[in-house]
């Protein structure tokens, strides 16, 4: 019978291989490793290499924005300038042209060099004389008992427009009686023939002034006219003319215009400011 028990102590010696898978779970140790893998993730301190990423929030460049305020002070100086651009907008108050004794009482007559036509017209029949003057650099104005005097050269040309009517019409224009004679004869003027037998008759040279001129006061119809320097100044005076010539002394439309041009054309010829008059 104890024979038949050591086969129950080989069973419990057989057990003890059981106890190696123990050890086994023990050498589970170098699991530990993982544990100094975590540890090993203190490089993640790296994380903390996130203040080299705080240097560029210090974005010490962006005072640059403060260099806007030179930009502010360039943009404050762009009103300057254009208070110095509206100053140069003042001539005459940008009127094209004035009565020329008005212009001498509100002091708005221009001393540099300007234009001045005025008209002599009779008023029982059509028959008119135009005079443009042309001056610069006057060194006095002043009026007198007849006119206003201006101390400085000058050209005057003469127009001339003569109606059907006129009962002299073969006579120089230089030889007519006082109040209808301009000192032109008539291979000195240019003559246009209006639908209606007016005669507008130009001179093709104006007559120089030294020394001094008097512009005579106008009376009934008539009128002195200055016209002030702006960029139009040619357009307006022969818009002026074609008003006058058409309107107060019966000169067709077309007829009146194209008279107007050949004046305008003469005086940029021949009256313009250059030389002794710039």
């Amino acid at each position: 019978m104890a024979t038949t028990k050591k086969p129950t102590a080989e069973q419990t010696d057989a057990k003890k291989p059981a106890a190696k898978p123990a050890a086994k779970s023990a050498a589970k140790k170098p699991a530990a490793k993982p544990a100094a893998t975590s540890a090993a993730k203190k490089p993640a301190a790296a994380t903390g290499t996130k203040k080299p990423a705080a240097k560029p929030a210090a974005k010490k460049p962006a005072a640059a924005a403060g260099t806007k305020k030179p930009a502010a002070k360039s943009a404050a100086k762009k009103p300057a300038a254009a208070k110095k651009t509206s100053t140069k907008k003042a001539p005459a108050d940008n009127v094209k042209f004035r009565n020329l004794f008005d212009a001498y009482k509100l002091e708005k007559l221009p001393r540099d060099q300007g234009y001045i036509i005025s008209s002599f017209f009779k008023e029982n029949d059509a028959y008119s004389i135009y005079e443009v003057v042309s001056y610069a650099g006057v060194k006095e104005i002043y009026p007198t008992d007849t006119g206003l005097t201006f101390v400085s050269g000058s050209k005057k040309l003469y127009i001339l427009v003569e109606p059907a009517i006129y009962h002299q019409k073969g006579q120089e224009p230089v030889s007519r009686k006082q109040g209808d004679s301009i000192p032109k004869r008539f291979n000195e003027l240019e003559i246009i023939i209006a639908k209606n037998q007016t005669k507008i008759m130009v001179a093709k040279e104006p007559n120089e002034v030294y020394g001094s001129f008097t512009i005579l006061k106008p009376a009934s119809l008539n009128f002195s006219v200055v016209f002030y320097e702006l960029p139009e100044l040619y357009d307006t005076v022969a818009a002026f003319f074609t008003d006058s010539l058409n309107k107060q002394r019966k000169v067709p439309e077309r007829d009146a215009r194209t008279a107007a041009n050949l004046i305008v054309e003469t005086i940029k010829k021949t009256m313009g400011f250059e030389g002794q008059y710039s």
